[in-house]
């Protein structure tokens, strides 16, 4: 089995990085192409993968293939390398916004596809992808996928209607929660804390109480009222955060992800 990355950016990068370190494919099993050679000789030096700019190349050594282009790119690169399809090869697209039948479009012919909405925590093995696929795909090669995805973070296999709603919740997501730990740290550093103390803390603080949702399955209001004493300094806050529309803004942004989304 070879793995082909047609595009090596970062998302890539993440997805091949965690196969190789997790042990579940060497490097001599990998193979990216791109224009930027200069991002794919750093993966070449860092996980011992094979490199090229030709997307031939790819398309004629390898039996899964990761579209990992940007969307505005992806029409060119499927018209390039559809006359080269062989029999049986899996592709599987990260592209944002571009559906399912989009891309059997553009190819012209059946394929088997399965379509990816990872994130960037992936970056650090913390990633949380959907996925879907089409008719043509089997259990066992979505297997393969889920194994690929799962070295750099968690996949869900979710029906293609509401993979842009994944695009919103983790794809978009991070950067919500981006925003929201840099303004704890400002309120930190106002009550005169460092601020390299302050980007430390509130990030343990939002990696702690992922995971402690995650490890008791306790739903987030429960969490939430645990931390909430009677006539205490948390619930002060929380009403605060109630009567400036804190949930009402998060889910308008989300709406407004899903919407753009589905305009790709």
């Amino acid at each position: 089995m070879k793995i082909g990355f047609i595009g090596g950016g970062n998302m890539a990068g993440a997805i091949i990085g965690g196969m190789v370190e997790k042990k579940v494919y060497e490097g001599s099993q990998i193979a990216a192409s791109g224009k930027d050679m200069m991002s794919l000789e750093n993966l070449n030096r860092k996980y011992g993968i094979e490199i090229t700019d030709d997307n031939k190349v790819i398309m004629d050594d390898c039996d899964v293939i990761f579209l990992s282009v940007k969307p505005q790119v992806l029409p060119e690169v499927i018209a390039q390398i559809a006359p080269w399809v062989k029999e049986g090869q899996l592709f599987v697209s990260i592209a944002a916004g571009k559906t399912i039948a989009w891309i059997e479009q553009g190819f012209k012919k059946e394929i088997k596809l399965v379509r990816v909405m990872p994130n960037t925590p992936a970056l650090v093995g913390e990633g949380c992808s959907g996925f879907c696929a089409n008719k043509n795909v089997v259990e066992e090669e979505l297997q393969i996928v889920k194994q690929i995805l799962d070295c750099c973070g968690t996949s869900y296999q979710v029906p293609e209607h509401l993979m842009d709603v994944v695009g919103a919740a983790s794809g978009s997501g991070p950067a919500f929660v981006f925003m929201f730990m840099e303004a704890m740290a400002d309120a930190a550093v106002a009550g005169g804390m460092p601020r390299d103390l302050a980007y430390k803390i509130v990030a343990q603080t939002v990696l702690g109480s992922g995971k402690l949702m995650l490890e008791s399955g306790k739903h987030p209001g429960m969490l939430k009222d645990m931390v909430c004493s009677p006539g205490g300094t948390t619930i002060c806050g929380v009403k605060v955060l109630e009567e400036q529309g804190m949930r009402g803004a998060i889910m308008n942004a989300l709406d407004s992800c899903i919407e753009k989304s589905k305009k790709l």
